[in-house]
């Protein structure tokens, strides 16, 4: 006991030091990614437009999502409360009929009976043992209009709860459906900067530079997280060098195409793996590791990128919605963000990266199966 009320303020400035240190770490990564907007805003107008709207969209969907799964709670409440008053309803509906037959009864025999016994005297047991039993029909009478009024009170409460959770369901739907039209505005105007930022990059020497543009401002990003990063150690675990060939993909789709293929304009290699994937499906992180960045860059769209510890990294761009925060600790499998076609892309998909001090490496030596 002793020891353990000794290493309580050991562990309480352990995390006081844990969390000042990340503190620093999402000050600078936001200073970072203050320096990268300004940098942003001196390309063309399309671009600009292009980063604004598609974070916009990424935006949207994830407050969709919140939407969805609310509506699905406030939906599964109003069928519980609706179960309840119908069940409410059954009770009222058969309390009455017993009430009413019992009444029915004694009125058909009560008061005829009760004159013949006052008037026959002869038999006293047997008017003593009637009033006894019509006491108890009395009683039973007056439980059962008792036991009626609560149930009726039950279910004025219950026909309540169940307008106010029908009412709140159609305000998450109407917001829903505002949503959504918001979302289908932002998509149709990113179709058309898209069509714009194409046809401005038309010959390769104009893609080229455009793509050799968006490397060199990565290649700045991942050294700039290195530095602010080195710093901090990675979580207890194995660590990431060893989980060579063993990683899980993040997402299930096949590779469109694979690490080291030369680029469209010539001159330029992947880096990193561009996977198939349908829009909105989820997006797992690899291994653990805490988020390092997670926004909009240009030429991968919404990108997010995980610290692994030691030099590693992983990056997950093109996305549609990032679902983690600048300093997050994430495990292997956790969902991070959902599949897209930001950053320009006319297809959806995930782009895929690992990188080992600041270098990109194959993924497909990383993770367990090769695709195809």
């Amino acid at each position: 006991m002793a020891l353990l009320l000794a290493a309580a303020p050991l562990l309480a400035d352990d995390r006081a030091t844990k969390e000042a240190e990340l503190g620093q770490v999402r000050e600078r990564i936001e200073a970072l990614r203050g320096e990268l907007n300004r940098v942003r805003r001196t390309y063309q107008s399309e671009r600009n437009q292009l980063a604004e709207v598609e974070t916009r969209i990424g935006q949207t969907r994830q407050h969709i999502e919140e939407l969805d799964g609310r509506i699905a709670q406030q939906q599964e409440k109003l069928e519980q409360f609706t179960t309840e008053r119908d069940r409410l309803e059954a009770a009222v509906d058969t309390q009455r009929s017993h009430l009413a037959a019992q009444i029915r009864a004694a009125y058909a025999m009560g008061r005829q009976e009760r004159l013949k016994l006052l008037l026959n005297q002869e038999e006293p047991s047997r008017f003593g043992r009637v009033l006894t039993y019509y006491d108890y029909l009395h009683r039973e009478r007056s439980r059962r209009i008792d036991a009626l009024i609560t149930l009726e009170q039950q279910l004025t409460e219950a026909r309540r709860a169940v307008d106010g959770e029908s009412e709140q369901l159609a305000a998450l739907r109407s917001e829903e459906a505002a949503r959504q039209v918001e979302l289908e505005t932002d998509r149709k105007t990113r179709q058309q900067l898209v069509a714009e930022l194409k046809s401005e990059l038309g010959d390769k020497g104009r893609q080229l530079k455009s793509l050799q543009q968006h490397e060199k401002e990565l290649e700045r990003l991942i050294k700039e997280l290195s530095a602010v990063l080195k710093d901090i150690p990675p979580e207890a675990g194995q660590p990431f060098a060893e989980r060579r060939g063993k990683l899980p993909w993040p997402i299930t789709g096949g590779v469109r195409i694979a690490f080291g293929t030369e680029r469209a304009a010539g001159g330029m290699a992947w880096q990193g793996v561009l996977l198939e994937g349908v829009a909105g499906s989820r997006v797992h992180a690899v291994a653990p590791g805490r988020v390092a960045y997670a926004d909009w860059l240009r030429g991968y769209g919404l990108i997010l990128i995980l610290d692994h510890g030691d030099g590693f990294m992983s990056l997950y761009g093109h996305n549609e919605t990032l679902l983690r925060a600048v300093g997050d600790w994430v495990d292997t499998g956790d969902v991070i963000a959902t599949v897209g076609n930001s950053g320009g892309q006319e297809e959806d998909g995930l782009y895929f990266e690992i990188r080992e001090q600041g270098r990109p490496s194959d993924p497909a030596r990383w993770c367990k199966t090769v695709k195809r």
